[in-house]
């Protein structure tokens, strides 16, 4: 190889692929809070144990300390998003637990007590 052969033009395909920007960057370009789920792991001897890999920008971060996520300082922007993902969570669950009990039928019983009163549960 010659010492102008590094001056030679790159592929295209090389130029276009260093030009793709990932939502991340594109997100951040644009000021604009990022967050994604990389992966998920489900420990195979405890189907209800697992973990989360995240991704997020610093506007994420911020908009979440805005909202009164950080609860300490000394907070880490992991210990942040943890507390965030963890509050999502929980009304996911909140809420489809709410849509259980609304269309399960409710059962009252009324029973007879005695001088005209019922007990009713």
């Amino acid at each position: 190889m010659g010492i102008f052969d590094f001056f030679k033009k790159k592929p295209i395909a090389a130029v276009a692929q260093q030009q793709a920007k990932s939502a991340k960057q594109v997100a951040t370009e644009k000021g604009e809070a990022y967050f994604e789920v990389l992966s998920m792991d489900i420990d195979p001897n405890d189907i209800n144990s697992g973990a989360f890999e995240f991704d997020w920008n610093d506007k994420m971060i911020a908009d979440l300390v805005r909202h009164g996520y950080m609860m300490d300082p000394k907070d880490t922007d992991a210990d942040i998003i943890d507390r965030w993902f963890t509050a999502v969570c929980r009304n996911v669950v909140l809420e489809t637990a709410e849509q259980y009990e609304a269309m399960s039928p409710r059962v009252v019983k009324s029973r007879d007590v005695g001088d005209g009163r019922s007990e009713v549960s």
